[in-house]
């Protein structure tokens, strides 16, 4: 006998049936990454800087980004501007206002970088100090100074071979930010001519 012709209704409850849980789940997995938001930009883009506070110095605007995504996220964002891993421009990144203030709406190119550096005398993660290395080699003198600075705040040995040849940089505020950080880094030399001891 043949089977009467299945409406459209009958049959897609059939290939329902036949999908199991298992394929279900499957078939989620696939999909949602395609049309599931994507979680890093979400993050991001809710990261804005309140016209109030674009006003305030740099070190309360880093303290109050740390307090919204972390010291070491906010440290590795300022070591990417600083050695042009991140982009200022990347909007999936914080707005560089966070940085530089209201004179971001005018920024210049090297200044990302100088505020990147400065940004990491508040924050501050290990993984940051190549980046640091290698600002003291920066094109920019501003650049150069405030790496210096950041050397001397964080105690970083490496940079004392790098600091004694920029004392004898062109640029006075370069060589007088290496010659404060290289008092700050070298050991105070012990006195060969002091009293003799006791006994």
């Amino acid at each position: 006998m043949v089977e009467p012709p299945r409406g459209s209704a009958e049959v897609a409850e059939q290939a329902d049936a036949s999908v199991s849980k298992t394929d279900v789940r499957k078939d989620v997995r696939v999909r949602l990454p395609l049309s599931a938001p994507c979680r890093y930009q979400t993050v991001w883009k809710s990261i804005r800087l309140h016209p109030f506070d674009i006003a305030r110095s740099p070190a309360q605007r880093i303290l109050e980004l740390t307090g919204r995504i972390g010291e070491a996220e906010t440290a590795a964002w300022c070591a990417g501007l600083l050695d042009g891993s991140i982009s200022y421009t990347d909007p999936a990144r914080p707005p560089i206002n966070w940085l530089g203030g209201r004179h971001a709406a005018g920024l210049q190119l090297r200044w990302p970088r100088v505020w990147a550096a400065r940004g990491l005398l508040y924050v501050w993660d290990p993984s940051a100090e190549a980046s640091i290395l290698a600002g003291l080699h920066d094109r920019a003198w501003r650049t150069r100074e405030m790496c210096a600075k950041v050397a001397r705040r964080r105690a970083i040995g490496r940079a004392e071979p790098i600091l004694a040849r920029l004392l004898d940089d062109p640029t006075p505020r370069v060589r007088a930010a290496a010659e404060s950080a290289l008092a700050a880094l070298l050991p105070t030399a012990v006195p060969t001519d002091g009293p003799d001891k006791l006994g």
